[in-house]
């Protein structure tokens, strides 16, 4: 706030009139006289400067290590108008939030040196009324005349503060006292302050921003670049930084320069770019002297001066590596299960879930063999959370879904077109996990393919002939048993030997009929919440009927039951008379004119004759005639 200059004996008396009456002139302004009638009541001496708080040398340290910005900024100000202050007197503050003195600038202030009042709290409740206070108080620039001051030690200067606001919030106050009132015009301290005030305020929010800018390229899944016309790099982020020292572009005084590292550097878009040609995600190729390079980058010209001349350019860069890991984890590529999903507290599966846990902290490539429907996907995906490759996709292959020609391409990717070509799911899952289903049914030809690629660390896609590094962990499932297989040359060895070197034996569902109450239960949760509904009570008489049943769809099949039952029962029991074994499939007499109805039936009872008469409540005899009419081998 700007006031006009006062009568210096005015405010004396004023003054004395308050410390020795207690009486408030009318004249005194009303948040000086609110600031005076604190300070009485708060029994602050006015006759000389009390002992103040004061931060421990370690804590000051501290708190101008954390505000070093702030002094830095003030630093190199007060460097500049040295000589000024000097001249006229001057004395500058910076303070913090809780009005501790983190810097002195120029002379003594209230008559003790930097190294006394640095540290030292300046609030109200340490030295009564002052513009300190008063700034502090009502978050605005206030001047305070000498005669105001509440310790009598200070009335000699006047003394103006201003509160440095960001982002809405009291950072600091900074304090400049002038002594000799009559050299220098009061007005001239208020400009002062009031252009120190601006100017660090605009400073400290722009480098505010500027670090946010910072934290947002560093985290960002590409390099930065800022690139001046001879190829030296005036600014990268933290990938940026990384990638040009992964190719010897670091450099003991600074960034590198890309014609020294780059070779084929005057063939790529940013020579290009400063020609005044920008580029758009086009797919680069590096060569350097450790390696090459494949990425997506974008180069932008900028700074065209009067003559259209590019003075540098930005160049946004994407490892295409990196690349494919993104799609994989922007189409859900990730796990969605954790091995504490898995329930079960019978010694068979505990077993099984312990040996998962500890296979899946080591490196190597694993097995999984159990009968269909064992939740053999489940642990593939709760195996890949718990290891270090987490962070990495997750890609599955269905071996047994796709016709030989296809799943070699699927697997290993294919050339297209002469000059562009397609990545397979081996290379989607670079530093992450493949989960392959079904890996019996992978042709001979693709296994050994497989297995030299994954000792080789390296693969082809279909129909070229550059060779591609990989980083990835196999966990393979397979329903029969791959050692017999491999025995029988129907398997091929070379890839069984490297995927067989851990396996879990996942149970079957019959050999663990006591966990099925608390699976059912965690089906219908899990189905619960997903569609928002109600969890709904199954009943002890149910949980008998399910686990007198054989499952030979194992748990896959239990789900389909529970399901069902959860979504056609009206209450919030499900009661045994809500159990339909074949899930989704009905027992009315639709099976007897569709063939697939009776296939999924007969799949339900596990090919068993007895099972299905009675899920069916038809005679064996009955069946029998059926399983002639579609064409289906009797168990």
């Amino acid at each position: 706030m700007i006031r006009e200059r006062r009568s210096r004996d005015k405010l004396e008396s004023y003054y004395k009139k308050f410390i020795q009456d207690a009486v408030l002139d009318p004249n005194v302004h009303p948040w000086v006289a609110a600031s005076w009638q604190r300070s009485l009541n708060g029994k602050i001496p006015h006759d000389s400067m009390p002992a103040l708080a004061k931060l421990t040398k370690e804590e000051l340290a501290d708190r101008q290590n954390k505000n070093a910005g702030a002094i830095s900024y003030l630093n190199d100000f007060y460097r500049e108008i040295r000589e000024f202050f000097n001249i006229y007197n001057l004395s500058l503050l910076l303070l913090d939030a809780d009005c501790y003195v983190l810097k002195s600038y120029s002379l003594p202030f209230f008559q003790k040196t930097p190294g006394q009042i640095e540290g030292a709290r300046l609030a109200e409740q340490d030295i009564g009324a002052s513009s300190i206070s008063i700034a502090y108080e009502h978050r605005t620039p206030f001047l305070l005349f000498g005669p105001e001051m509440w310790l009598e030690d200070c009335q000699l200067g006047d003394a103006c503060s201003a509160p440095i606001i960001l982002d809405g919030e009291l950072a600091y106050m900074i304090t400049l006292v002038s002594v000799e009132q009559q050299a220098l015009p009061y007005s001239s301290v208020v400009s002062l302050i009031l252009s120190m005030k601006h100017a660090m305020e605009s400073h400290l929010n722009l480098c505010s921003r500027l670090k946010a800018q910072q934290a947002i390229l560093d985290a960002a899944p590409f390099a930065v670049y800022h690139i001046m016309p001879g190829g030296e790099v005036a600014y990268t982020n933290k990938l940026g930084k990384s990638r040009l020292e992964g190719i010897g572009g670091d450099t003991v005084n600074g960034l590198a320069n890309l014609n020294d590292v780059v070779l084929n550097y005057r063939h790529t878009p940013i020579f290009k770019g400063f020609n005044g040609v920008p580029s758009y995600n086009k797919e680069v190729t590096w060569i350097t002297h450790r390696k090459t390079y494949e990425d997506i980058t974008t180069v932008v010209p900028l700074e065209r001066g009067s003559d259209q001349s590019v003075n540098s350019v930005v160049a946004v860069s994407l490892p295409i590596e990196d690349l494919r890991t993104l799609v994989a984890h922007a189409v859900g590529y990730t796990a969605r299960y954790s091995l504490s999903s898995m329930v079960g507290a019978m010694p068979v599966f505990v077993a099984a879930k312990e040996k998962a846990a500890r296979v899946a902290r080591n490196h190597s490539h694993l097995l999984l063999q159990g009968e269909a429907g064992t939740g053999k996907e489940r642990m593939a995906h709760g195996i890949h959370q718990a290891s270090a490759r987490a962070a990495g996709p997750l890609i599955a292959l269905k071996c047994g879904s796709l016709p030989p020609e296809r799943l070699e391409e699927e697997l290993f990717g294919a050339a297209t077109v002469p000059d562009a070509s397609r990545p397979g799911k081996l290379e989607l899952a670079n530093g992450g996990t493949l989960f392959m289903d079904e890996i019996e049914k992978l042709p001979r030809n693709a296994a050994n393919e497989l297995a030299k690629a994954l000792v080789d660390k390296r693969m082809r896609r279909l129909g070229e002939a550059v060779e591609r590094p990989i980083d990835v962990r196999i966990i393979a499932a397979c329903d029969s048993d791959l050692k017999r297989l491999t025995e029988r040359g129907a398997f091929a060895g070379s890839l069984y030997e490297i995927i067989a070197k851990s396996v879990v034996r996942v149970p079957a569902l019959r050999t663990r009929r006591e966990d099925i109450p608390a699976l059912a239960v965690h089906i219908v949760s899990e189905v619960a919440e997903q569609h928002q509904m109600k969890v709904k009570t199954i009943l002890p008489e149910t949980n008998a009927v399910l686990m007198a049943y054989d499952w030979p769809g194992n748990i896959k099949q239990l789900q389909g039951v529970v399901e069902y039952a959860f979504f056609h029962t009206a209450g919030d029991q499900i009661r045994p008379e809500d159990i339909n074994l074949m899930g989704e499939i009905r027992p009315d007499n639709a099976w007897k004119e569709d063939r697939d109805v009776f296939i999924k039936a007969w799949r339900a009872a596990g090919g068993n004759i007895s099972r299905l008469a009675n899920m069916l409540d038809v005679s064996r005899v009955t069946l029998y005639r059926y399983l002639k009419k579609y064409g289906l081998d009797k168990a």
